[in-house]
C-alpha cells in the first residue's frame, strides 16, 4: 500500500504498555468509516535494528548535537533546539488509524498547517527509511511519530526523543489508569498511547469454508499458498512461541527456536504466500489471503464492508501490544505536538477516532461518548469486548530484549523471509 498524505492549510484551502488496548487499518474503507461515522454523531464533537534509532524532527536539514544518555534510563533534558514559528505540524502514523473528520476539525480548530501521513507500515521499514538521516544527525520530517511500544522503549533509552510537555497537554489526565507510566517509560515522561490492540488470526470464512480458531489452522494444507504473516516480528514469531508454550515477557533467541522452524517449513512448503506490513488488508480483501496474522482492529474495519471477514485470538493465546505517541529528538514544532495530544486526548475527539479504528481507546470517557451516539452500530461499540475486553488473560507482551538477543531474532526472521 502506497502512503498517502492528508494536508489540511490554515486558510481557504480545500480539506482533503504494559497493558494496551485494540488497533485499526483495512484496504480501502475509509470512505465507507467516514459515511459510517457523519451518521454517529461523533463528527462535530468538542535488518538487526541499529543502536542508534531515530533522531529529531521538523523542517529543513538543521543538524543537532545529541547528548549521550544514560544507558537504560532514557533520562535525557530538552535538546534546545530552536522552535519554528510557521504554524505547522506533521504526525506520521500507520495506515488507516484515523477518521478523516478528526483531521480535518484538529487543523481547523488549531489554526496549524497540519500534515497527516500514513507511512509506517512496520516498525523496521520504517526505520530503514529515516535511518540516514538519523545517523547523520539530522532531523527527520514529522513532529510526532507513533511507533509501537518497543520501539519507543529503544528510543527513549537511547536519548532519540524530546520529553514532552506535559504541562501543555492537560487532557493526558484523562489516560486510562492502566496505560499510565509504563515499565518502559516509569515516569511517563516521553510516551503518550496512541492506541492497543492484539495480534491474532485474520480470515475468510467465505473462503476457509470453516471457523478457525488455532494456530494449527494457518498449516491446514487446503490453505496452501493462502496464508499470510506479518513482517512484525514480535507479532508472528510471538503468536508462534505462544503456540509452543513459551513466555514472552522473558523471552530469549534459544525460546524461539521451534516457532522459527515451523515459520521457516511452512515458507518452505510454500504454506505462506507472502510476508507483508500494514498492507496485508489488501491481500486479505483481494482474496489473495484466506487466512493470515492480523491485527484485530483492521479486521473490525474491513468486515464492515464484507461480513465473510473473521478475526479470532487463537487459542494458545495473542500478543498484546500499544502504538504510542512521541516527538522526535530536535523536534522544531514542541508546542504544536502538545496541541496535537491533548486534542486527542478529549474524550469526545477519542471517542470519534475509536468508532472508526476499532482498538482498545486509552481515554477514559469514551465508552460514555460512545453510548450518546444515534448511531445503534455507533452505540453498540461500547459494549464491544475488542474495545472493552473484560479480561486480557489470554494475551502476553514482550519483554525488553538486549541488543545481542534483539539482532539474532531480525537476523534469524529476516533470514526465513529471503531477505
Amino acid at each position: 500500500m502506497d502512503p498517502t498524505t492528508t494536508t489540511i492549510h490554515r486558510e481557504g484551502d480545500t480539506p482533503l504498555a504494559d497493558n494496551p488496548l485494540f488497533l485499526p487499518r483495512p484496504g480501502d474503507p475509509r470512505l465507507t468509516r467516514r459515511r459510517f461515522l457523519g451518521r454517529s454523531g461523533l463528527a462535530l464533537g468538542g535488518f538487526a535494528l541499529a543502536p542508534a534509532l531515530l533522531a529529531a524532527c521538523g523542517d529543513g536539514d538543521t543538524s543537532a548535537a545529541t547528548p549521550t544518555p544514560t544507558p537504560g534510563t532514557g533520562a535525557c533534558g530538552p535538546s534546545g533546539a530552536a522552535q519554528a514559528a510557521d504554524g505547522k505540524l506533521k504526525f506520521a502514523n500507520w495506515p488507516l488509524y484515523i477518521d478523516d473528520e478528526t483531521v480535518d476539525l484538529f487543523a481547523t480548530s488549531s489554526g496549524l498547517d497540519f500534515t497527516y501521513t500514513e507511512e509506517i507500515n512496520d516498525n523496521i521499514s520504517y526505520f530503514a527509511k529515516i535511518q540516514p538521516e538519523l545517523n547523520s544527525g539530522k532531523v527527520i520530517d514529522a513532529d510526532v511519530i507513533a511507533p509501537t511500544f518497543w520501539m519507543a522503549a529503544r528510543l527513549i533509552d537511547l536519548c532519540w526523543v524530546e520529553p514532552l510537555p506535559l504541562d501543555q497537554i492537560p487532557n493526558a489526565a484523562n489516560l486510562v489508569p492502566d496505560l499510565q507510566k509504563p515499565s518502559w517509560d516509569p515516569t511517563g515522561a516521553y510516551s503518550l498511547p496512541w492506541q492497543s490492540g492484539v495480534a491474532g488470526i485474520a480470515y475468510n470464512i467465505a473462503k476457509t469454508g470453516r471457523e478457525l480458531k488455532s494456530m494449527d489452522d494457518l498449516l491446514d494444507p487446503a490453505f496452501k499458498g493462502r496464508i499470510g504473516m506479518l513482517t512484525e516480528m514480535r507479532d508472528t514469531v510471538g503468536l508462534w512461541m505462544m503456540y509452543t508454550g513459551k513466555t514472552l515477557a522473558n523471552a530469549t533467541f534459544d525460546d524461539a527456536a521451534e516457532a522459527f522452524e515451523i515459520i521457516e517449513k511452512a515458507a518452505n512448503d510454500g504454506q505462506i504466500r507472502a510476508f507483508t506490513g500494514n498492507d496485508y488488508q489488501d491481500d486479505l480483501i483481494d482474496g489473495n489471503f484466506w487466512a493470515n496474522v492480523a491485527w484485530s482492529g483492521d479486521v473490525a474495519q474491513l468486515a464492515l464492508d464484507n461480513p465473510d471477514l473473521r478475526f479470532v485470538v487463537p487459542e494458545s493465546g495473542s500478543t498484546l501490544w500499544s502504538d504510542v505517541m512521541v516527538i522526535p529528538r530536535n523536534c522544531r514544532h514542541i508546542d504544536e505536538a502538545a496541541q496535537w495530544m491533548n486534542y486527542v486526548y478529549d474524550p469526545v475527539n477519542a471517542a470519534r477516532i475509536a468508532a472508526y479504528v476499532g482498538y482498545m481507546p486509552p481515554v477514559q470517557g469514551v465508552r460514555d461518548e460512545l453510548r450518546k451516539s444515534d448511531d445503534p452500530a455507533i452505540a453498540a461499540l461500547a459494549d464491544s469486548d475488542l474495545m472493552f475486553p473484560t479480561t486480557l488473560s489470554n494475551t502476553q507482551s514482550w519483554g525488553p530484549l538486549s541488543d545481542e538477543q534483539e539482532a539474532l531474532f531480525d537476523e534469524r526472521f529476516a533470514e526465513i523471509q529471503g531477505l
